[in-house]
């Protein structure tokens, strides 16, 4: 028996996929529903993932009788995804066909005996309640305990159009009213599918080698330190590392980045990525709840259960705002007739229509719409955006600071120049090389990459006598003569003085902000090998791009020395510049520009600038999909190694701002215009309906043209 012990809570824990859930309204009384159920200890419902988490113990039978008021249907998670089908083709949606013939069938039979006659009247009444049964059910049952939703407001006005004679267009307000809950049921599930296409990028199974036998293996039972075999053209279903092989992989589906990248042994390979080429070995490193790709799924799903701030100011809004339309309602239908003598029927109408219109359908949906279409897009783009809050900070950011190393830079030295005093470039490279072998500096390693990518042999030279000389560079012998590598300054030590001219060559490469070593002997220098911190190549064009989509100021944060900050800096184009920073002084700089602008963004790899990135109104990692550092600290975490996905994340949130903003906008006013139409006596029932259904349909429609932002 194990010695490790698990809470009861804890391990009552079950997360289950919900279909059709429509609006946060249905989500929060299906959650209460769970709540109330027998054995259940608390329930957590995921809106934006379409999921529910349920403590304690339940059936699926249970939960699918708990969200019968919405036709759910409950699936395990670990389950295939449920396929969602057109709203055409759902089965729920059998009755409203029915309701519609009726209808249209009703109307015709009105036009031949008269709309009073009792056969059209039956027409419609059989309309109203195939169509409208389980939206009076739940109506009645919240009227009972004086709750108003949309579905106690229908309720009412259906059956007061009825009470007052209105069967024809009781039977329409039911129809369009179930029509636009589907409209709205299938542009949601639309909306979540980024989330879906995420779930299906990696294989169920894989082929494992275990005692020299290859068997294909389920991923759940697939342990770390498996050996998991990948053919080409076939996806990893785990991540790992590769111990034997070369290919290139297609990593668009974690990164987003198109470029195929070369990966060999030792290199880090994620589930969900395409191999191209080679037949590869990889050892399993993670199971498959903790890859890659799970993590990004589940951080996916907790954004879009995390409110934006513009939802929670529609959430308490839409609180105030169903019971004052209520009693506007109520107003309508009863003052008009009391002091002014109105006609009952007429006015009791119009307050029907009033209650209608108030439905607050659109305005609730206007939000999370936005923001899961708008997170799940970036997620397939390879940008982790961690909730709706940090993508509305995105789209407000005037000021960028960005780390150096790593970040506007590659972090890793490499050879710039090669300047030769009369010798063979390729020999005097290969003795130098040679001698750096013995060195671990990582100025020699990037002398040692060069030489091997022009194919030098390095191996090959024997070298004797290798003697570090401390803080200014190495020396030996090869070929039974001795030669130095280091600063400028050990060959003026040794030799007395350099050169003019290569005394000037020296200053000038470091003016560029190189590092130059110097190859030579006692008696003469050799060459001179020029290393930089090379710069990404990005990152001219991305800061480029943000001052031209409005981004007013960019601010480049490094460690190093003013005048290698400045080359970097003025090379890039950043509009300042702040070197000689420690740790601390990045923080306190960020929090130094938080004071004097609203939102301040940092921009750096995740582990030593997680101070800068926490303490900045929106942190951005880069390389998310190599480091967890960089998943846990940023709010948005760029998953491929590259800065190109930063005018593509503001653009993407200044576009998702504006739209939240429009369908907020949008919603409010035409409730008003269709509230002001009650002055002249110009609102119907019918208008009432297709005002709200319109206007849900046309938020939803607007949110998801955030789908269609690209690069």
């Amino acid at each position: 028996m194990s010695n490790q012990q698990t809470l009861p809570f804890e391990q009552e824990m079950k997360t289950y996929r919900v279909q059709g859930l429509s609006c946060t309204n249905c989500a929060a009384k299906f959650e209460n529903n769970v709540k109330n159920l027998e054995g259940v200890k608390d329930a957590k419902v995921n809106f934006g993932a379409s999921k529910i988490t349920v403590y304690g113990e339940t059936t699926i039978e249970e939960l699918e009788k708990a969200g019968a008021f919405e036709n759910l249907k409950i699936q395990d998670e670990k389950e295939q995804r449920i396929e969602y089908k057109p709203f055409w083709k759902e089965k729920e949606n059998i009755k409203v066909y029915i309701s519609a013939a009726l209808l249209i069938i009703s109307w015709f039979l009105g036009r031949q005996f008269g709309e009073n006659n009792i056969i059209p009247t039956i027409g419609y009444a059989a309309s109203i309640l195939i169509g409208g049964y389980s939206l009076f059910i739940e109506g009645l049952r919240n009227l009972s305990k004086f709750k108003f939703d949309m579905d106690t407001l229908m309720t009412i006005a259906i059956i007061g159009a009825a009470l007052i004679g209105q069967w024809g267009e009781g039977a329409t307000v039911v129809i369009l009213f179930a029509i636009s809950e589907a409209l709205e049921r299938y542009s949601m599930d639309k909306a979540r599918q980024s989330i879906g296409m995420l779930m299906d990028i990696a294989p169920k199974e894989a082929l494992i080698r275990r005692e020299n036998e290859e068997i294909m293996v389920h991923v759940e039972d697939i342990q770390i330190g498996d050996i998991m075999i990948v053919k080409p053209g076939q996806k990893l279903a785990m991540d790992g590392i590769v111990i034997k092989g070369t290919s290139t992989l297609n990593e668009a589906a974690i990164t987003g980045e198109s470029v195929p990248v070369t990966k060999t042994i030792d290199d880090e390979v994620y589930a969900g990525t395409l191999n191209e080429e080679g037949l590869l070995e990889v050892k399993v490193t993670k199971r498959v709840e903790d890859n890659t790709l799970s993590k990004i799924i589940h951080l996916v799903e907790e954004a879009q259960a995390e409110k934006a701030p513009s939802q929670a100011f529609v959430d308490k809004f839409a609180k105030y705002y169903t019971p004052s339309i209520i009693i506007l309602a109520t107003l309508i239908a009863i003052i008009p007739p009391l002091l002014f003598g109105g006609d009952w029927s007429y006015w009791i109408y119009e307050g029907l229509a009033v209650l209608v219109v108030g439905c607050p359908c659109a305005l609730v949906v206007s939000t999370p719409v936005a923001v899961v279409t708008a997170i799940g897009n970036a997620a397939r783009n390879g940008v982790l955006i961690k909730g709706g809050i940090h993508l509305e900070e995105a789209g407000h950011l005037k000021v960028i600071a960005f780390d150096k190393t790593g970040t506007l830079t590659k972090g890793i030295p490499a050879v710039t120049d090669i300047v030769t005093f009369g010798g063979n470039e390729n020999e005097l490279m290969t003795i130098t090389a040679a001698i750096e072998k013995g060195s671990q500096h990582p100025l020699g390693t990037a002398i040692i990459r060069k030489a091997e990518e022009n194919g030098l042999n390095i191996n090959g030279v024997s070298v004797e006598e290798f003697q570090s000389i401390t803080g200014k560079g190495v020396k030996a012998k090869v070929n039974n003569e001795m030669y130095y590598v280091g600063s400028s300054t050990l060959f003026e030590e040794l030799h007395g003085s350099i050169e003019n001219d290569k005394k000037q060559k020296i200053e000038k490469m470091q003016t560029q902000g190189k590092t130059v070593i110097v190859l030579g002997t006692e008696k003469e220098i050799l060459s001179f090998i020029a290393v930089a911190d090379e710069i990404r190549e990005s990152s001219k064009s991305v800061i480029r791009k943000l001052h031209q989509i409005g981004i007013e100021k960019t601010v480049m944060l490094t460690g190093d020395n003013k005048r290698t900050a400045e080359v970097v800096g003025k090379e890039v184009g950043v509009s300042d510049i702040k070197a000689d920073l420690l740790p601390e002084d990045k923080l306190n700089f960020i929090k130094e520009l938080r004071g004097k602008n609203q939102g301040v963004a940092m921009v750096g790899d995740g582990v030593n600038d997680a101070p800068a990135l926490a303490a900045s109104t929106v942190g951005v990692a880069m390389g998310g999909a190599g480091t967890d550092t960089a998943l846990e600290t940023a709010d948005i975490a760029l998953m491929s190694d590259d800065l190109s996905k930063l005018p593509y994340t503001i653009k993407l949130s200044r576009k998702a701002l504006s739209i939240i903003k429009q369908n907020i906008t949008f919603s409010l006013a035409i409730k008003l215009v269709a509230l002001l139409l009650v002055i002249p006596g110009w609102l119907t029932l019918w208008i009432a309906i297709f005002s709200d259904m319109g206007a849900t349909l046309l938020v939803t429609l607007n949110s998801l043209r955030l789908l269609k932002v690209k690069e």
